[in-house]
């Protein structure tokens, strides 16, 4: 028997913010949080020390800026940028994703600086 509380709709919770570069979590997994976020143009380059982050692109287009070369993620593709690599999310379009972190990672890993911003909830 399913739980009908528990079910997230992706579409129906992108449409309840318009931010870029904000994420919204909107279910906990265990110890993880799982994000939405719209996103355009270049984030920082950054990264996480401890974790892996999992980038799903629900619409749009992101390209993940990586020392050794890009990964290009499309609607319905995921990408994991494995902990400690040095990454760089860049959208020429209004794309939206969803992420799957540990909860309290921050959006810049270890970069810091004036887009660092704690995940807020979305009811």
């Amino acid at each position: 028997m399913s739980d009908t509380a528990a079910v997230v709709n992706v579409a129906e919770k992108l449409a309840q913010f318009s931010e870029l570069w904000s994420q919204k979590t909107v279910a906990a997994l265990n110890d993880y949080e799982v994000k939405l976020a719209k996103v355009k143009g270049e984030f920082v380059w950054h990264t996480h020390d401890d974790t892996d982050e999992l980038f799903l692109v629900v619409s749009g287009r992101l390209t993940i800026r990586l020392r050794d070369g890009d990964v290009v993620v499309g609607p319905g593709e995921l990408y994991v940028v494995p902990r400690g690599v040095e990454h760089c999310p860049v959208a020429d379009e209004e794309t939206a994703i969803l992420l799957v972190e540990p909860t309290g990672t921050l959006n810049t890993g270890s970069a810091g600086g004036p887009l660092t911003r704690a995940a807020e909830a979305l009811d």
